[in-house]
């Protein structure tokens, strides 16, 4: 799968947490987003105790909550689609401060909040556990089709690329003199957006004729067989079962 590859959202660390296999965690991690997913709006109490195991497996990763909450703010655009809920859904209507809000808009709203949340919430903590390397290694242990796992790879190492290609672009442009300040300069942002896309086919083409000249047929060696016993499943499936717990109580009170 290659050499490894930090990411911005990884906290380095040696938790028991840090230590699981990545395929262990992500089935987890899933396994808790599907169970959150299916726990009844109503059922308010549920999802506080649902942040409450993750704050729980925040703690024992040492992942400060500075450092989650910072990253929950991927979330926005979602939280202002929520608020405007109240407002344009239909049905029976509430007063709250002068406001005519819908009900079905506010639980709607409610709905989008808590479960988001607590979603975006597992996966930044995912992501803080494990490099992502060993996620990769991680759908690949898990069956994921081999085609869409190199994808994946390829996809986030040449963000990385033409991220780096396009600071120096923007350093060659500043160096002489140029900088964007109107509608004029549009047009040598396109020229460098179409140089930017022309530099990075042409490094795709040659990348992929040296993978083929290095016996590249389709499919990617894997270096490391990663395995977990029965204790580290254990570990890892104990935050989805303690949510069906509380999914199934949910429902049932």
């Amino acid at each position: 799968m290659g050499a490894g590859h930090a990411h911005r959202l990884y906290r380095h660390g040696h938790s028991p947490v840090h230590g699981l296999p990545a395929h262990t965690k992500l089935a987890a991690a899933f396994a808790f987003v599907v169970v959150v997913v299916s726990t009844p709006r109503e059922a308010m109490w549920a999802f506080a105790l649902y942040a409450v195991l993750l704050a729980a497996v925040a703690a024992a990763a040492r992942v400060p909550a500075g450092f989650l909450l910072k990253r929950l703010l991927i979330e926005v655009p979602f939280v202002a689609f929520a608020v405007l809920m109240p407002f344009v859904a239909e049905g029976e209507r509430v007063h709250v401060l002068g406001l005519s809000l819908s009900v079905n808009g506010l639980w709607g709203a409610w709905n989008v909040l808590a479960k988001g949340t607590l979603g975006v919430a597992a996966s930044v903590l995912l992501a803080a556990t494990t490099e992502l390397r060993e996620l990769l290694l991680g759908l690949q242990r898990l069956k994921l089709p081999p085609l869409l796992v190199q994808i994946a790879s390829f996809m986030i190492r040449y963000g990385d690329v033409i991220t780096d290609e396009m600071r120096r672009m923007r350093i060659a442009r500043e160096s002489r003199g140029f900088e964007a300040s109107g509608v004029r300069h549009w047009g040598v942002l396109a020229k460098s957006a179409g140089a930017l896309f022309i530099r990075s086919y042409e490094r795709g083409e040659r990348v992929h004729l040296a993978m083929v000249s290095r016996g590249y047929a389709g499919s990617m060696p894997v270096i490391d067989e990663v395995t977990a016993s029965r204790a580290q499943w254990s570990s890892a499936l104990a935050l989805p079962c303690a949510a069906l717990l509380v999914c199934l109580l949910g429902w049932v009170l």
